[in-house]
């Protein structure tokens, strides 16, 4: 009845952000290679967070 107090799966948070970093990535990948790899090197970092609560 209250789901809006629920909190989020830890999992959920961290695979919604490593989605938004990677679409970043590539929005980023036709003009700021420096900036992609960042945003790709971010994403990564969460993928790791992720495998290791998985």
């Amino acid at each position: 009845m209250f789901n809006i107090f629920k909190k989020k799966p830890e999992a959920d948070i961290l695979n919604k952000k490593y989605h938004k970093l990677m679409k970043e990535a590539h929005g980023l990948s036709s003009f700021n290679r420096k900036l992609s790899d960042q945003k790709v090197y971010e994403a990564n970092e969460v993928l790791k967070q992720l495998d290791k609560i998985a």
